[in-house]
């Protein structure tokens, strides 16, 4: 019997589907890849916004790592919502004692929109302790300024700053392009790889308001692939083409800023 390829998130349960852990999972699985979960919070909210969130206690979120260890073999990691100092503190330490392949972080400092979604004194342990064990990571517009302690103005500011934070110690970073000016044409995100070798990957803009999980999704695609075999440039541009073309085929769920579409990445 030819063993499933296995993958973790670890990550927030959205309740409305859309993101977090969700959306994580519908990622793994249009990859045909086995999705696990590694539960950090617990998020009560709808396509018109968030309710209310709960942090997971640090003993389980370490409960939730022996009982996989104990039992699967998981080839590649994500990690999307680590909310304080505390939680990732505890993720760190477990990642390090376990083998669950290559890790994607997804840093998910601030929205899209650049509202703040991690506690200010959670940025240092960030820098210092998660990205160096990462293979990639994905940090939007607004994240990648706050990692590379710098304005971005230009492009050859982005190219500053994915060297910046490669320079903390992961060696492959995505920068997000922005997707916050309805004016725009193209959303351009830029790769700068292990190598040196750096590059572009542009999509037309489409104007929609069912995008959330957009950035989960990428960064879902990407672990799935890793775990599959594929390089690191390749699984980014699977992944980018993924999420574009779940944001351009729209689902109707939900009333306001709904989800993004993963049964036409299978297309």
């Amino acid at each position: 019997m030819v063993e499933e390829i296995q993958v973790v998130t670890i990550a927030g349960s959205d309740s409305d589907g859309s993101a977090g852990a969700q959306a994580d999972l519908h990622s793994f699985f249009v990859q045909n890849t086995y999705g696990m979960t590694i539960l950090t919070a617990a998020v009560a909210g709808n396509s018109y916004g968030i309710h209310a969130v709960q942090n997971m206690p640090t003993e389980f979120i370490t409960a939730q790592f022996n009982a996989l260890a104990d039992d699967f073999h998981i080839r590649a990691t994500k990690t999307g919502m680590l909310a304080n100092t505390e939680i990732m503190h505890t993720v760190v330490e477990n990642y390090q004692r376990v083998d669950f392949g290559p890790l994607v972080v997804d840093p998910v400092i601030t929205t899209k929109h650049g509202n703040r979604l991690l506690e200010v004194e959670a940025i240092d342990t960030l820098k210092q302790q998660l990205l160096p064990l990462a293979t990639v990571t994905t940090p939007n517009f607004y994240e990648a300024q706050i990692l590379a302690d710098m304005q971005i103005m230009s492009m050859q500011d982005i190219e500053t700053a994915a060297l910046r934070i490669q320079k903390l110690g992961v060696p492959n970073v995505m920068i997000k392009g922005r997707h916050d000016n309805d004016d725009q044409e193209i959303v351009v995100d830029y790769v700068l790889l292990a190598d040196g070798r750096h590059f572009t990957l542009s999509e037309p803009f489409i104007k929609t308001q069912r995008i959330n999980g957009t950035g989960d999704t990428l960064s879902a695609t990407i672990t799935a692939c890793l775990a599959k075999g594929e390089s690191v440039e390749q699984s980014i541009r699977t992944a980018k083409k993924a999420t574009h073309n779940a944001i351009a085929n729209e689902i109707e769920v939900g009333h306001k800023f709904g989800p993004i579409n993963h049964w036409a990445i299978q297309k």
